[in-house]
């Protein structure tokens, strides 16, 4: 009888590290593909803002490269994206950022214009930093 009960609590121990093993493999697989899944985000985001940019700058894009519509869709899609995925105040520069890209202008060589552009760059700048320190937390 003392036999059956060890070997009875030995495997309840074992059920229950096999449960909480497979508990714990489950919540970093989701941190990690929430992770994954910033990262991406963030990064069409940057990328597409960045060309976007270049674009309103009159810096050559290549003939085959994305035009300002598909570049703003682009912007769209990944906004979309880490609203579902990140923190409120990464979502709050990201829609400072893409309203502000959206109201830039060619800066023409224009003194005004290219400080407008600094600032833009500046944002662009602060909304990396916050996603990057989100993602390390994450």
């Amino acid at each position: 009888m003392e036999n059956i009960l060890s070997v009875a609590i030995g495997a309840a121990i074992g059920l229950i590290g096999a449960v909480f093993g497979s508990w714990f493999t489950a919540r970093r697989q989701d941190r990690m593909w929430l992770r994954e899944q910033k990262l991406k985000a963030g990064i069409g985001f940057n990328t597409a803002v960045v060309q976007l940019l270049d674009y309103l700058k009159e810096t050559q894009l290549s003939d085959d490269g994305p035009g300002a519509n598909e570049l703003t869709n682009q912007i769209q899609e990944a906004r979309s994206a880490l609203y579902l995925l990140c923190a409120s105040d990464t979502v709050d520069l990201a829609d400072a950022l893409a309203r502000r890209v959206w109201s830039t202008r060619p800066t023409d060589g224009r003194d005004d214009r290219r400080a407008e552009f600094r600032e833009t760059l500046d944002l662009l700048r602060r909304f990396t930093h916050q996603l990057r320190q989100e993602i390390a937390r994450s």
